[in-house]
């Protein structure tokens, strides 16, 4: 087959150019988004758990330089997620909070998915969170509902 063949069907295999563009652009919207996700629901974990969230404390439990957590710290400010005091720690607005427990519930359910699919605890968490970010809300509707008819099925098989 020559050089010209296999390059016109490979073309053919293509999507269209604006499909494929908004596949794309979607790809990038949400990298830009995980970032802060991850800043919003680390935030929140660590308030949860010690009642503070300190830069510094951010920066390492995110293997991040102080200075590139304060620069995140500054955009969710910015973006309204997040408020915070001179020489003191960070803390959620509402919408923050909001963004924090809807990564926790997205992250949640990847991780029992994964799980229930065999791939073992550690692994999920750790694929979660990239997959958390990226996937669509429809797709997220879907793991849930197959979640549920694997529940009733192995609830039916018991009895």
């Amino acid at each position: 087959m020559s050089r010209n063949t296999k390059d016109k069907r490979t073309a053919a295999e293509l999507p269209p150019e604006l499909t494929q563009a908004r596949r794309f652009g979607k790809t990038r919207t949400a990298q830009s988004r995980a970032l802060l996700e991850d800043y919003v629901e680390l935030i929140s974990d660590l308030l949860a758990t010690g009642g503070e969230a300190r830069p510094t404390d951010v920066a390492r439990r995110l293997g991040v330089s102080h200075a590139t957590a304060i620069k995140t710290i500054t955009r969710l400010k910015r973006e309204g997620l997040a408020t915070g005091l001179p020489y003191r720690g960070v803390f959620l607005t509402e919408t923050g909070h909001a963004l924090a427990e809807r990564m926790r519930t997205r992250h949640r359910l990847v991780v029992n998915l994964l799980v229930a699919l065999g791939v073992p605890t550690e692994i999920a968490e750790a694929d979660a969170e990239g997959i958390e970010h990226h996937v669509s809300d429809a797709t997220l509707k879907a793991f849930s509902q197959f979640l549920q008819i694997s529940a009733s099925t192995r609830a039916s098989r018991k009895s």
